[in-house]
């Protein structure tokens, strides 16, 4: 049987095409083994047999293309058409619909995450203002007062209630706090002090007293902290200052590792006092009881990558505390109050500093599980018991 001629209505893809799904009319001739365009169809283009045949040949349809064309406006189209597959927008809209795609599936599962996300930070401000509320009572006295007190009381109230919301803080032995007189505080460094301002809150709200601190120069260079650690009696540490807080019998709180120990200690919880001993000294001209202190899974808390040896090299050689800090994860932390070490006239500064880092050593040895593990530190949230039981 002898087919002269049929024709074929194809949808070509998107480089064969003038305007959007244009549909083809192609008449195929035996007689001259090539491909036509009709007179049923538009088109601006007209491909020889082997175009429709090799799709994977680009050059060779636009060379066809720019030969069959009999017209200005199909030359045009052969050249716009060969410029859109060179700059690849083809591909470019492909690329747009997975995304719309992958878009429209993974928009519920977002939903569905964030809405509960949403919902814990909403419960977790009502527990904090739940919190403020309970003690609104002491809050009106405190205004009533002094205007500073009022806001170390507020403040000490959201913080006292974020340790409890997001560390179950916990402290122990805060009856060897004096509630009159001085005592000075020596306690470990962690990567951001965060257990100690917990401390300092729990000392204004159970003992209605200030704990005056000593702080790294630094602190006092960043921008707007001037009156925060004006109102908390914060002070950057000469010995003669120090001595003058205690003599006027307050509370003061020193960590002789200081910012080295923060960056460069790590989950072993190692000691970096070196060979300080001016908070030994300040003990022993203010003849004042020294009180170790350390806070269970602190490291664990926040972390820093200053055992890497560039930031140690940049802390060494232009003292800058650069060392990123990571984490934030709520752990359980638990602050341990050693026994006072009472006033002895018959030691000297460095005698007593060795017994202090003795102590403070000792809650570590006693209450830290070492290497720390940030997965074991979650799980404590959920029981109580503790390395010491």
């Amino acid at each position: 049987m002898t087919i002269d001629s049929w024709f074929l209505q194809l949808t070509p893809p998107a480089w064969l095409t003038c305007t959007q799904q244009q549909m083809f009319s192609v008449q195929w001739h035996p007689s001259h083994r090539g491909c036509q365009t009709t007179n049923r169809t538009i088109s601006c283009l007209n491909y020889s047999c082997s175009d429709w045949q090799y799709n994977s040949m680009p050059d060779s349809r636009n060379q066809s293309c720019l030969m069959g064309a009999e017209d200005t406006v199909s030359l045009l189209a052969c050249v716009f058409h060969a410029w859109e597959e060179w700059a690849g927008l083809g591909q470019v809209e492909d690329y747009l619909s997975v995304l719309e795609y992958l878009l429209w599936v993974f928009t519920p599962l977002a939903i569905v995450f964030i809405v509960p996300f949403l919902i814990v930070i909403l419960l977790y401000l009502s527990i904090l203002f739940l919190h403020v509320y309970k003690r609104k009572n002491q809050l009106r006295e405190a205004y009533s007062n002094n205007l500073w007190d009022g806001a170390r009381k507020t403040l000490a109230t959201l913080w006292d209630g974020h340790g409890a919301i997001w560390h179950g803080y916990e402290i122990h032995g805060m009856e060897k706090i004096p509630d009159k007189g001085p005592a000075l505080i020596v306690y470990y460094h962690g990567a951001i002090p965060i257990d100690y301002y917990y401390f300092l809150a729990s000392v204004i709200i159970q003992k209605g007293r200030t704990c005056h601190s000593v702080a790294d120069h630094f602190l006092f260079k960043i921008p707007g902290f001037k009156l925060l650690l004006e109102v908390f009696s914060v002070i950057h540490g000469p010995q003669e200052e120090c001595v003058r807080a205690l003599k006027n019998g307050h509370l003061l709180g020193i960590s002789p590792g200081g910012v080295r120990e923060a960056l460069f200690s790590d989950e072993t919880y190692p000691l970096l006092w070196g060979k300080r001993k001016g908070f030994a000294q300040v003990a022993i001209d203010s003849q004042v009881p020294v009180i170790p202190m350390f806070t269970q899974n602190v490291r664990e808390g926040f972390r820093s990558l200053g055992t890497l040896r560039f930031f140690r090299w940049v802390y060494e050689r232009f003292r800058l505390p650069v060392a990123p800090v990571y984490g934030g994860f709520p752990v359980k932390f638990r602050t341990f109050l050693g026994d006072p070490i009472p006033y002895d006239p018959n030691i000297n500064a460095a005698e007593l500093a060795e017994k202090v880092h003795q102590a403070v050593q000792f809650l570590i040895a006693q209450h830290q599980q070492t290497p720390g593990s940030i997965l074991r530190a979650l799980l404590e949230r959920f029981h109580t018991k503790n390395k010491g039981q």
